[in-house]
């Protein structure tokens, strides 16, 4: 084992232990549900949660934080585990998915950091966040330099397809979002914050990500694949989240939200078996030569995607 697999393995670990103990709190801390009616600075009226570690923030957004802290615990966390392990086995795969389960929790930690009112929680938020990133940076270069390659089984269009068909689902939802709560005489739906930051995080982040890696994996991009590789752990485990969190609220509030739950549970579904086919067309062996690091086998031609 290279010392920065061990590091990668060292990394994932402790933002896994760090969530197991911010994500437990979340769900058998959360307080007794008692709650007020508040005004915002806005003057929109919600309820906000009173006790528990989530207090001071409103009571929807509990809910759905709940249901995002079962998921990570409950899933993301022994996966990240998993991918721990693997690459400490020296797996290239096992890299690849310790850098997209690291994605995750970059990406969750980084909202709940900016998301929820200051509180007990907001420093190991921080340092989660903090450590994902590092871990993230040192897996990618880990990666890199193991030159994993694929074989043209690679499912680049479908691939392709999902990411971008999130990134334009993102666009339209918040895009209608945004332009509502910008119009004339509206009061924007914030629950208590101060502005839209999921949305500053999909539209800034996910979306952009999402619409370079698929052109990357679509036109054989050995950076493009390798990070299609990774993304895929990463958009399965944000899928799968979001519609817990939507099955949490639902259950709290009772208010249903069917249609996006199905949208991405099947999101989650399609993610994991393109995902699949990604890590099946993996090669096992390192390639011969350092030009062809990444690319595909010099001897086997290149088809059309099924």
């Amino acid at each position: 084992m290279t010392s920065a697999a061990r590091l990668v393995a060292g990394l994932a670990l402790a933002v896994g232990l760090l969530a197991g103990v911010a994500a437990g709190l979340g769900i058998f801390a959360r307080g007794d549900g008692n709650s007020v009616l508040v005004a915002s600075a806005r003057g929109e009226v919600y309820e906000m949660a009173t006790t528990g570690i989530y207090a001071n923030n409103a009571v929807a957004l509990v809910a759905e934080g709940v249901g995002w802290d079962i998921f990570t615990l409950v899933v993301a966390v022994p996966a990240l585990c998993i991918g721990a392990w693997l690459t400490a086995k020296g797996s290239r795969r096992g890299t690849l998915f310790a850098a997209g389960m690291l994605g995750y929790f970059t990406y969750m930690y980084l909202e709940y950091s900016v998301t929820w009112a200051f509180g007990p929680l907001f420093p190991l938020f921080v340092a989660i966040t903090a450590l994902s990133v590092v871990g993230l940076i040192v897996a990618a270069a880990l990666a890199s330099e193991q030159a994993v390659r694929f074989s043209e089984r690679f499912p680049r269009r479908s691939w392709a397809a999902l990411g971008i068909g999130m990134a334009v689902l993102l666009i339209v939802l918040w895009t209608e979002r945004i332009v509502a709560g910008l119009t004339a005489g509206s009061m924007p739906s914030l629950l208590g914050e101060t502005t839209m930051t999921v949305q500053a995080l999909d539209l800034g982040l996910v979306v952009p990500a999402s619409i370079i890696i698929a052109l990357g994996a679509l036109i054989r991009r050995p950076a493009g694949l390798a990070a299609a590789a990774a993304f895929a752990v990463t958009f399965v485990a944000m899928s799968a989240a979001i519609a817990s969190m939507m099955i949490s609220s639902w259950i709290a509030t009772g208010t249903s939200q069917l249609p996006p739950i199905v949208v991405f549970a099947l999101s989650a579904a399609a993610g994991l078996v393109v995902g699949g086919r990604i890590y099946a067309s993996a090669a096992s062996i390192r390639p011969s030569h350092p030009s062809d690091h990444g690319a595909w086998p010099a001897h086997q031609p290149t088809v059309a995607e099924t």
